[in-house]
C-alpha cells in the first residue's frame, strides 16, 4: 500500500503580518527622511566649493546634527569613519560632483516605483 504525501501549501505574505502601517505612518517616515535629507544636502552645498577640485569622484559622508563630514575614495571607508565616530546616528553620503550623486541617475518615475515597493515591504 502506498501512502500519498500531503500537498504542501505554499505560504505567501508578510514576514510580520502584526505589522502594518497607516498611510498617515507612511507620510510621517516619507517626511522625516526627506527632512534629514535637506539637512545634510545644505552641508553638502556649503561645503561642495571648497572640496570639488580636490576630491571630485570621491565620497562624502555627512552627520548633520554636529556638521562633521568624513571624505575618502571609497563610499564604505567614508561610511565606516562616520560610524566610529557617531556610532548610534544615521550619516548620509553625497558623492563629490556637481550633482552629488553616485552610481546610475534614475529618472523620477524609477525612484517613485522603488519608493512604492519599499512601503509595500514595511
Amino acid at each position: 500500500m502506498t501512502q500519498s504525501t500531503p500537498q504542501r501549501v505554499v505560504r505567501r505574505g508578510r514576514v510580520f503580518p502584526e505589522i502594518q502601517w497607516t498611510d498617515e505612518q507612511k507620510a510621517q517616515d516619507r517626511a522625516r527622511r526627506e527632512a534629514f535629507y535637506e539637512r545634510c544636502w545644505v552641508i553638502f552645498e556649503r561645503l561642495k566649493p571648497e572640496i570639488l577640485d580636490k576630491y571630485y569622484g570621491w565620497y562624502i559622508a555627512i552627520e548633520p546634527d554636529s556638521g562633521d563630514y568624513f571624505i575618502d575614495q571609497d563610499k564604505e571607508v567614508a561610511s565606516k569613519m562616520a560610524r566610529d565616530k557617531y556610532p548610534h546616528v544615521i550619516h548620509h553620503i553625497f558623492g563629490i560632483n556637481e550633482t552629488g550623486v553616485s552610481g546610475r541617475i534614475r529618472l523620477r518615475e524609477d525612484l517613485e516605483k522603488m519608493d512604492k515597493f519599499i512601503w509595500k515591504l514595511i
